[in-house]
């Protein structure tokens, strides 16, 4: 077994594994979906329902697709467009490092995706298995093209910038974990 196609699939284990359970806990954790939708919004994003939903499914799906080594470009296209939205939104107000909610984890996960993109899946992958690898400046220039163009179509269409007051709030807002309580996203509160 190559050295390369071992390491990899580490790599894609790794951020598919990290993706997926960036998805489940945006679904299934302490916030659930209506935790994460207010949260979506306090940042700027209409319709948080419609935009905790598509997160969900694009974490978990791009995750899937990338472990799998299945439409790799696409999925590391998923990776860089979620990520692109978290720095944008949640994480630069705060500077660079993660210690500070900053977007040197986010980025990180997308410039591994942009090269997965480029390196390709490697042998121990379906798209291996299926003859299906775009590689090279195709696999990379679709993995980072896409993430950017959904990041940007999202963002035309959903993203309202607050006012000063309120994105100050909003940026102080911390992403939904698993510890919160469920009662923190009923109607409710």
């Amino acid at each position: 077994m190559d050295p390369v196609d071992l390491a990899l699939m580490l790599l894609r284990l790794a951020v598919g594994g990290t993706m997926i359970a960036h998805g489940v806990n945006h679904w299934r954790g302490g916030g659930k979906i209506a935790g994460t939708a207010g949260w979506f919004e306090s940042l700027g994003l209409r319709h948080g329902t419609l935009q905790a939903w598509a997160s969900v499914v694009t974490e978990i799906g791009a995750g899937v697709l990338l472990i799998l080594g299945l439409i790799t470009p696409l999925a590391a296209a998923g990776v860089v467009g979620v990520m692109l939205v978290a720095a944008l939104l949640a994480h630069r107000p705060n500077g660079f490092f993660i210690f500070k909610e900053g977007w040197e984890y986010v980025m990180i996960l997308a410039v591994v995706a942009v090269v997965l993109g480029v390196t390709g899946p490697g042998t121990i992958s379906l798209d291996s298995a299926l003859d299906t690898v775009y590689d090279g400046w195709i696999g990379g220039a679709v993995a980072l093209g896409a993430g950017v163009l959904g990041t940007a179509l999202l963002l035309a269409a959903f993203w309202r910038p607050q006012r000063q007051g309120a994105a100050a709030e909003a940026s102080s807002a911390e992403e939904p974990t698993a510890e919160e309580s469920s009662a923190e996203s009923s109607p409710e509160a």
